[in-house]
This record gives C-alpha cells, structure tokens and sequence, in this order.
C-alpha cells in the first residue's frame, strides 16, 4: 500500500514539473525548486563583512588529479565581485550581464553603480525567467560583495528564485552548514575586525565544507576582498598560502552542528 502511495505521489508530482509556470495543487514551482537545490549542491562560498571590509571565499573543485581548478569568483567592477554556487556556465552568463550593467552605468553617469540597484535588477532578471515558459531558471546562486562610497560595504545573496537578501555574514553550497554555524557564533566581532583577520575567519568558515578527509590548500581556496579605498583583490595560489599558515598557526577550523542561518540583516 505504501509503495502504491509513493508510486502516485511521483506520478502527481511528475505532472507539474515539466513547466517552469505550472503551479502544483500545493502551490510550488517545481523547476524553480530544482533550480535552486543546483545551488545547495554547488561547491561552497562564504562572505562576511567589517565597517570597512567585505570577503567573499570559495572552494574550488576539479573535475579530477589533471584538470585545473573551476573558477569561483568573479570580478564585475572595481568595487564588486561574485562568488558562485552551481552552474558554472549559468554564472559566466550572469557575470557578463552585470559587468555590461556597471559599464554602461559607468559611462552615462560617470561614477560607480550602487550595488544595491544592480542586485535589485538582478533578482527581477532571476525572477522573470520563473515566470515564462521559453527560458529555464538560472541555476546558480551568487554571493554579490561590494563597497559604495556612500553607503559602505555589502553583501547580498541572490537564488534562482528571484529572492534578494544582504547578510552580515552567510554561506552557501554544498555541506555549507558548518561555515554558517562558524560565522553564527563570531559576527558580532567581525565589525571591527582588519581585513587580514577577516580573511582568516572566511577561510576558518570555509575549511568545514571540504569533502571527506580533504583539506583546505592554496590550490582549491579562492579569497577576494573588496573595501574603503581597497579595489576588488583576487587571492589565490601562492597569495592564500600565507593566509592558510596563519590558520594553521591559530589551530583553526570550524566546530560542526548548528542549524540556523547565518544573520540577515
């Protein structure tokens, strides 16, 4: 009887999720939902910001021992970047499209694009592909971190589903759960803490998403920084080496469990 139950609700649920504006009976859009779980299952990023600040970390995955690693950040501008979590060729698509936004802002104003607005404009982009059927859904989620001469640092998250929330300090991907659990127990320091220190707390933060026995090394850690009179910086390689010493020297890494969301704000 059981297996008679299951064997429907897979035939009902089947019957909505060809189409990406069919509501099922419960109110869902389905390929909307799949959208985004692309997202839980992209290789872990973390961001977190100080008055000053914002870092942006992601782990970056090879296919295997004799590729080279994905690329998981981003420059839009010089005081912007993405980190990504699922589909790579979805994001290089949305990274083209922003870095238009902020150039032709760039020349009809003469100044920097507020990121707030092209985040907005972004979530309405996400949000307009769930609501007609000759495109799918971008499946892929961004950590935007930007730094405006007027209002200060930021940093958002957008998903498939056209929703747009600014955190404090947040984590997405795969087994991200332990890096939000890091950054949920040390935000209220992060404030008033220096740009290096913050780098350090991102790569403890990201060090509990590694798979398995793996560990965190300057081949799969990306870090970017972006702040106060501080242009988008890409740190990799060699670079994050010195950043994984300082880890190692502090014994860190972050401690498992929890299940909150890091702080909105």
């Amino acid at each position: 009887k059981s297996s008679k139950k299951a064997d429907f609700v897979a035939m009902h649920r089947n019957m909505y999720d060809t189409d990406v504006t069919v509501f099922s009976p419960e109110g869902r859009l389905l390929q909307v939902e799949y959208a985004m779980e692309s997202t839980k299952q992209g290789s872990a990023c973390v961001g977190l910001r100080s008055e000053n600040y914002v870092v942006i970390g992601a782990l970056k995955r090879s296919v295997n021992e004799m590729s080279s690693h994905q690329k998981k950040l981003m420059e839009i501008d010089g005081h912007m970047g993405i980190a990504i979590a699922g589909l790579t060729a979805d994001a290089r698509s949305i990274a083209k499209w922003m870095r238009n936004e902020c150039l032709n802002h760039k020349y009809v104003y003469g100044s920097a694009m507020p990121s707030k607005r092209l985040c907005e404009e972004l979530a309405d982009k996400h949000q307009r592909t769930t609501q007609t059927y000759v495109r799918r859904p971008y499946g892929v989620g961004l950590l935007v971190a930007a730094y405006d001469e007027a209002t200060g640092p930021h940093l958002f998250q957008t998903c498939p589903s056209g929703n747009l929330y600014e955190f404090y300090a947040t984590a997405i991907g795969a087994r991200s759960q332990s890096a939000k659990t890091y950054l949920e127990k040390h935000f209220e320091g992060f404030p008033s803490t220096e740009k290096d220190d913050l780098i350090v707390h991102a790569l403890k933060a990201l060090s509990g998403c590694v798979t398995g026995d793996g560990e965190l090394n300057k081949d799969n850690a990306s870090i970017a920084i972006v702040g106060k009179d501080h242009k988008f910086q890409l740190i990799e390689g060699e670079n994050v080496a010195v950043y994984l010493d300082k880890l190692e020297v502090d014994g860190g890494g972050t401690e498992g469990g929890g299940d909150g969301d890091a702080m909105e704000e």
